[in-house]
């Protein structure tokens, strides 16, 4: 695992949210706030109406990430948020990034 900084061990988690989140600058809100907190990776609309995003940081950054996540912008209604382990290998982008 690889530390962040000279703190927590760096982690990873692929986070799917639902509800009303596209349309809304939901990426968008996501990118800043990642921004703000140290968060690398991505976001992108998935054709079911949800968001993707896939993110490292500090246990404690991610669990802080979440919580805005969970909340979103005024414009979004978060009906959903799912968390699990990202079993991926390929590495995030650091800043985050919005794709497809």
């Amino acid at each position: 695992m690889e530390a962040v900084g000279d703190m927590e061990p760096r982690v990873e988690r692929r986070i799917i949210v639902r509800g009303q989140v596209q349309g809304v600058g939901y990426r968008w809100f996501a990118r800043e706030t990642a921004g703000t907190l140290g968060v690398a990776g991505w976001a992108r609309n998935m054709p079911d109406g949800s968001v993707l995003l896939e993110v490292a940081a500090s246990a404690s950054t991610l669990d802080r990430f979440e919580a805005e996540l969970r909340v979103g912008r005024r414009s979004a209604r978060v009906t959903e948020v799912i968390v699990v382990k990202r079993t991926d290998d390929a590495p995030l982008p650091d800043p985050f990034v919005i794709v497809g």
